[in-house]
Order: C-alpha cells, then structure tokens, then sequence
C-alpha cells in the first residue's frame, strides 16, 4: 500500500521535473501527463481498503461487509477525460507552433515572439 503513495509521487515529481527544466515543448507535454498519472494514481490510493467490495447492495450481503469508496474512483474517470482532452490541445498547440515558429524550443518561441 505504502508502493503506491511513493510511486505516485515519483510520478508526480518526474513530472514537474520535465516541466520545469525541459525546454522541448513535447517533453513537457509528456510531464504534464506524468504529473496527471501520479495524481490519479494518488487519488485511487485513498480510496483503496484492503479486503473491500464494490459499493453496491445485493441481498446475501454479509453483514459487516467494508465497502471501497467510490468518489476517488468517479474523481480519477472524471480527471482520466479531462487528461486526455489536455493533452490533445496541448499537442495541437505544439504543432500550430511548431508551423508558425519553425520550432518547439521554448526558449527559442519565447526569444523569437520578442
């Protein structure tokens, strides 16, 4: 259990890493997602309880049964869509600049737009 909180956060910090330091506009798409995994990875993390069901009521129900929380799974789905649909303007950015610039060298975008 402890693997996930700490494989979240490498994910988390790999991906600021990227974003921060890389000047190649892919890569930091590329850690803009990793950052997205570690967060939905955190995010399922909470919500696991060992030994725990699927939140839904049937009538051989044992009793004293323990129940997953569902709101970090509906969050993660919710972040999942929201994720993709990022990343896909992000990279279409990258080619509009790409075509405009000549280039996907931030510091170069950045030094040519003045």
């Amino acid at each position: 259990m402890l693997l996930n909180y700490i494989a979240a956060f490498l994910l988390m910090i790999f991906g600021l890493y990227i974003m921060i330091f890389k000047k190649n506009l892919i890569k930091i798409v590329i850690g803009m997602g990793l950052l997205d995994s570690g967060i939905n990875l955190l995010l399922i993390s909470i919500g696991f309880r060992a030994g725990g069901t699927a939140p839904i009521f049937m009538n051989d129900l044992k009793e004293g049964a323990i129940f997953v929380d569902p709101v970090p799974q509906a969050l993660t789905l919710t972040s999942i869509v929201i994720g993709a649909c990022v990343t896909a303007l992000a990279l279409s950015l990258v080619i509009k600049i790409k075509e405009h610039y000549g280039t996907i060298n931030a510091d170069e975008v950045r030094r040519l737009n003045g």
